[in-house]
Order: C-alpha cells, then structure tokens, then sequence
C-alpha cells in the first residue's frame, strides 16, 4: 500500500519547487528538486506521474528533475512532453536519444520544435515521427535535416507529399525528390518549383556581352550564365557544323536509342552525358516531356524517343498508353522557360548540390531500380553513369 506521507511529502516537494523566485531561491529550488528526484526514483509510476503533471504547470522545471520524468515511462514522461511549454532543448534531445519511439513521437508533436532538435528525430528515420514532425508547421527543419528528409523519402514515399509543402524545401531538393516520387507528386514539383528565370535573365543581361569578349574563358561565371541564358541548346552544337540536329538525332533515336545516340542528344541539347542518362533511363517518362520542351521539340518527339526506349505507346485498345499519356500532358502544362529551369537544375543540381546523404539516397537506388530498366535502358545508365558522383 502506497504510503500517505509520502504521497503528501511528493506533492509538498513539488510545490516548493513551483514556488515563484519572490519565494524561493535558485540553490533552494535545486536543492528541493534534488530530494526528489531521490525520492520518485523509489515512487510508484502514479506518484511520479502527479508529480510531473504539477510540474507541466511550471513555467520552467529544474533539470535534474526534468530529465528524470522524460526518461520516464510514456505514461509519465508526456505529462511534461505535452503540457510544458519551456522544457529546454538539452533536456528534449537526451529524452529523444535515451527512450523510445512513442516519446520522440510526442516531442515532435511540441509547439517551436527547434532545429537542432528536428535533426536528432530524424535521425532515427522513424516514419511514425518524421510525419509528426513534417505536419508541425511549428517545427524548424535546417538545410541538412531538409536534405536528410529527402533522402529517407526514397525509402518511403509516405513522407513525400508532406515534404513537399514544408516552406523550407528549396528547389535543389525537390529537383532530386523528383527522380524517386511518384506521378503526383512529381507533378506538384514541377508545377511549385518551376519557376521562370526571367528576374535573373534581366540582371545579367548586359554580363553575356562581356563574357563573350572574353571567350568564354572564367569557368565560374560560364556555368553560372548557362543556368541563367534563355538558349538550351549547346553553343558548340551550333558551332560545329558536323553535328547533327537535334530533330534529326531524335528522329534517328527511334529506331533504337543507345548509348551514343543519348550521349548525341544530351550534347546537342546542351546537356551531361550523366543527366541525359538520368532522363532517359526514367521510368516515368516526366524528364523527356520537361526536355522536350525545355528544347522546342513538339509532341512527336517525345513519341520517337519513347519508341527508342521500347516502351508501349498504346494501351491494348487503341488508345494512349497511360504512361505516355501522362508524359503528353506534362509536355502541354510546362512553358519553355520553366522546362529549362528544371532542365538546367537536373544537369547543375546533380553534380553541385548533391550532400552525401542525398549522393547515397541516388546510388543505392539505381543499385535498388536496375531490374526495373530494359536492357537496352539500364545498359545506358551504366555507360553514361559511370562517373556520376566522382
């Protein structure tokens, strides 16, 4: 039987330790919180459980006391979890490191999540609790916890929908989301994240003249401005008078679109080997609609790349396969100039912004994916590929 004194003696303590500073002072209260602690270490789960429903209450609770009931069972631990507004970050992370799913679940929950704290949850790759926290429109996810969650949405695409709203996801990471998501949400990136350049356009205008002046020689501002130029073709494509059109390469492309005939179209439309691999070894399809019209190639285009893949172009019944289909529609909705923004991101963004969390997320899934190409598509994925991430 639960003694009564103690019950009395628990709920006394409690309330010396709430006592306001006018009432008691700094050492009196660590001295108090001290004594119980002793004391709920030997309490029952109720008792610990009244004394930190008191403590909820408090605008601030000692931390040798709160560390205490975090670490408790859940039944206890979310009397603080739920009802404290003040609990510090030091005392979230050690019950987010040293107890269980349900607790993490509970801090993500938490009105002000901070940053720091965001990415210790996500590092347990807790799905239960990574859309808590994605759903927390008081949570404060920094650039890497951002980059952490795209790449666990790889693994599961649940978290993908919520990812996307987050204010914080940046244009880079949706651009690399993109290539393991599914037709919907591909669909909202690109109708979110494709934006026009035409602000950037403006304030390099007179910079393409001197560049040019100097041949085109400073590598940095070369890759800059080929973001930002409105031309998508390769400027040495044009030059070079030995170089097919990139019409004529695609119509050729459908009678078999091998390695060399990806790498000729990747060149001609001012593409990496590496990017143009990624696009045409895409299950989806998506990437050949945004190059497309990124590059002024109509509709049949796509048809004659698509039949280079060996992909059916009819669904059985005479009409559209579903896939294709998809892929016209993408073509119709995209302006030229937000196609090149997702163009030129996928053909920068690869190489330049790749963490090595997301670096990691790409290759273990085209390891994840090969059996999902033909032999023809996995076949140039591996000869076009096989520098990426070097």
């Amino acid at each position: 039987m639960a003694s009564r004194a103690r019950g009395i003696l628990l709920r006394r303590l409690a309330d010396v330790v709430c006592l306001p500073t006018s009432r008691v002072n700094a050492f009196e209260r660590a001295m108090t919180a001290d004594l119980l602690v002793d004391m709920l270490r030997e309490a029952e789960p109720a008792e610990r459980k009244k004394v930190a429903r008191r403590l909820g209450a408090m605008p601030e609770v000692p931390a040798s006391l709160a560390r205490f009931l975090l670490r408790d069972e859940i039944d206890v631990a979310e009397e603080l979890l739920i009802n404290a507004a003040h609990l510090s970050d030091a005392d979230l992370l050690d019950c987010a490191r040293m107890t269980g799913l349900e607790h993490r679940r509970l801090i993500a929950l938490r009105r002000g999540v901070s940053e720091v704290v965001c990415d210790v949850l996500i590092e347990f790759g807790e799905v239960l609790v990574l859309e808590c926290l994605l759903k927390n429109e008081d949570a404060r996810f920094s650039t890497g916890g951002v980059e952490a969650m795209v790449a666990l949405t790889r693994g599961d695409s649940r978290l993908t929908s919520t990812l996307l709203k987050r204010p914080e996801l940046r244009p880079a990471h949706a651009y690399m989301l993109f290539w393991w998501a599914d037709a919907d949400a591909r669909n909202a990136i690109l109708r979110r994240f494709a934006v026009s350049r035409e602000i950037l356009q403006e304030a390099a205008s007179d910079i393409f003249a001197m560049a040019a002046e100097e041949n085109w020689q400073d590598p940095i501002s070369r890759k800059a401005l080929q973001f930002i130029e409105r031309r998508q073709r390769s400027r040495d494509a044009r030059a070079d008078e030995t170089s097919k059109s990139l019409e004529d390469a695609v119509t050729a492309a459908q009678h078999g679109l091998t390695p060399q005939a990806v790498e000729e179209i990747s060149y001609l439309s001012g593409l990496k080997p590496m990017t143009g691999a990624r696009i045409f070894t895409d299950p989806g399809g998506e990437p050949i609609a945004v190059l497309c019209k990124a590059t002024g190639l109509p509709k049949q285009a796509i048809r004659a790349l698509w039949r280079g893949l060996e992909r059916p172009e009819s669904d059985g019944q005479g009409g559209m396969s579903p896939a294709l289909e998809r892929v016209m529609v993408i073509h119709d909705m995209i302006a030229v100039d937000r196609a090149q923004t997702v163009l030129r991101y996928w053909n920068w963004s690869m190489t330049s912004t790749l963490t090595p969390a997301l670096l990691r997320a790409v290759r273990e899934g085209d390891e994840d994916a090969s059996g999902e190409y033909s032999d023809p598509e996995w076949a140039t994925m591996l000869t076009l590929s096989k520098d990426f991430g070097r």
